[in-house]
């Protein structure tokens, strides 16, 4: 059965197969919807995917670098721009939130990929959750600069017993896109965690985000 649509182009096979079964190149093509001068369009996303090295990069790049591209101009810069924002603002809803964070790690990721992998300053998020693990609320709570971001435990605990919260989940971002977390991230985690066990608070996990790439305390056994 698969075989029947994998040859198909891209609209027909998402149709037939499911958006998951395109590749990076075929979705791009479709939000394309044409390619440039002489070239397929198929043929244009494959070299933009080229050019940049990734979705990501794509995504995020300026309209200086995007127009650099031979044949690609605004119209389709503005097109991409609009789906990333559309994108990031989808992750970012409450709703996203509750239906899908807490059904897997990686709707957390990706949740928070949405949340914080293209803010310019470090921003502190934590997540609460209740006695069920079912989510209260996503709070930013701590705002940064490009390096660093100071954090108060006793203002996390504050804000988790105002919220009845019995769990909570901590991230953090890394504008230089590397997720590698700094002894700083280590230390003031371990602050956290222990400021929260006075309270019976528990710490679920500290996920840092870069650009394609996070790093989970829970999953390296830092907790």
């Amino acid at each position: 059965m698969e075989n029947q649509w994998q040859n198909l182009p891209p609209r027909e096979k998402l149709l037939q197969g499911g958006a998951g079964a395109l590749t990076d190149t075929e979705l791009l093509a479709i939000f394309l919807r044409t390619g440039a001068s002489g070239v397929h369009v198929m043929t244009l996303a494959q070299q933009l995917l080229n050019e940049f090295g990734s979705l990501y990069r794509l995504m995020t790049a300026d309209k200086k670098a995007f127009s650099a591209i031979k044949g690609v101009g605004t119209a389709k810069f503005a097109q991409l721009n609009a789906i990333a924002e559309l994108a990031r603002r989808f992750f970012a809803c409450h709703e996203a939130l509750e239906e899908n964070v807490v059904n897997s790690s990686g709707d957390m990721v990706n949740y928070l990929y949405g949340r914080l992998a293209h803010r310019e300053r470090e921003i502190f998020m934590v997540i609460f959750f209740d006695n069920q693990h079912r989510v209260i609320e996503a709070t930013e709570m701590f705002a940064g600069t490009l390096a660093s971001v100071e954090v108060h435990p006793r203002e996390i605990v504050r804000e988790a017993l105002k919220r009845n919260a019995a769990a909570l989940i901590l991230a953090h971002n890394h504008p230089s896109g590397l997720s590698r977390p700094s002894k700083a991230d280590r230390d003031v985690t371990g602050q956290i965690v222990a400021a929260c066990q006075l309270f019976n608070i528990r710490v679920l996990d500290h996920m840092v985000i870069g650009r394609g790439e996070y790093v989970s305390f829970a999953e390296k056994g830092w907790l």
